[in-house]
């Protein structure tokens, strides 16, 4: 048995899917978003999909790349999965060793990872270099089965709308994503400074469902958000939740989530994700309101190279 590392290919998508499903179930992706991700990517980004192979069979995957909207420079990131059935082959150590011999050649200073919080995983990281700094939680939601909130009155000013609605410009929309990304915990931090960028990655990307995107807009500003990604089939993720720093306190990150999930619902979607920075406490706590219950742990960790 020989595994090797190699490129991915548009024919290795649906075996990529198949290993991320396996070894991260909680991460909604498709075929098409990985494709469409490698061939968008920002030239700075650096951007590069690895696979390992073992035989012929895709065991193994890598997304590695340079962090180009982070704030201070050389961050990069690598984050390697394999489907659990093939751990122990060798595949995860080859796949960190070319994703940091390519990063260090594209003058990287520290690689970023998530891993998952299980003793193995974290022994294979730190065993390497890595160092932890901090957690976040992936949270399920049984769609179909819970109870949600019923849909609240509007306060005086406040209205619904979808992001479908921002279809002729949606710029209201990356100013608040910008400004709350801005805000938003973690380890690298980053702002959104180009519109057309952003048009290109967030909006035209194909996992981003626009018409379960829901917006609150508070005297004709764009106030709050959640972003609904899907699968197309059962699957629904909230992408981001946000609400702009003069909005903050009013409940609106409750708002739009509710709606978003009751339109998730009826147009059939049955299984809901969504991610929580472990230290981001109000977030958390609207999502345990909401019914979300945590289905897995990742812990990042930091490697400084040369």
């Amino acid at each position: 048995m020989t595994v090797i590392v190699r490129d991915f290919r548009p024919a290795d998508a649906e075996a990529w899917v198949q290993v991320r499903r396996a070894a991260l179930p909680c991460m909604v992706t498709t075929p098409e978003q990985v494709v469409f991700d490698l061939a968008n990517a920002h030239p700075d980004q650096r951007f590069r999909l690895l696979v390992a192979e073992e035989d012929g069979e895709l065991i193994g995957t890598a997304q590695v790349g340079v962090a180009y909207e982070a704030t201070e420079p050389g961050r990069a990131f690598c984050n390697p999965y394999v489907r659990p059935d093939r751990l122990g082959r060798g595949a995860g150590s080859l796949l960190v060793q070319v994703a940091e011999g390519y990063l260090a050649g594209a003058s990287a200073t520290a690689v970023y990872s998530w891993v998952l919080d299980e003793p193995a995983n974290r022994t294979f990281a730190e065993c390497r270099g890595y160092r932890s700094s901090r957690r976040a939680h992936f949270l399920r939601l049984d769609l179909a089965n819970a109870t949600l909130p019923p849909s609240a009155t509007l306060p005086p000013g406040v209205e619904l709308r979808t992001g479908a609605d921002f279809a002729a410009d949606p710029r209201p929309l990356f100013e608040a994503d910008a400004e709350t990304v801005a805000d938003e915990p973690g380890d690298i931090d980053a702002q959104f400074t180009d519109y057309q960028d952003w048009l290109t990655h967030t909006w035209r990307n194909p996992g981003l469902d626009h018409e379960l995107t829901s917006v609150a807009v508070v005297d004709g500003r764009v106030a709050a958000f959640t972003a609904a990604r899907t699968d197309g089939l059962t699957r629904y993720a909230s992408g981001m939740t946000g609400t702009r720093r003069a909005f903050r306190g009013r409940g609106l990150a409750k708002l739009v989530k509710n709606d978003s999930l009751h339109r998730a619902r009826a147009a059939g979607y049955t299984d809901a994700y969504t991610g929580n920075d472990a230290g981001n406490g109000p977030m958390l706590a609207v999502n345990t309101w909401f019914g979300y219950e945590i289905c897995a742990t990742e812990v990042r960790y930091v490697r400084e190279l040369g």
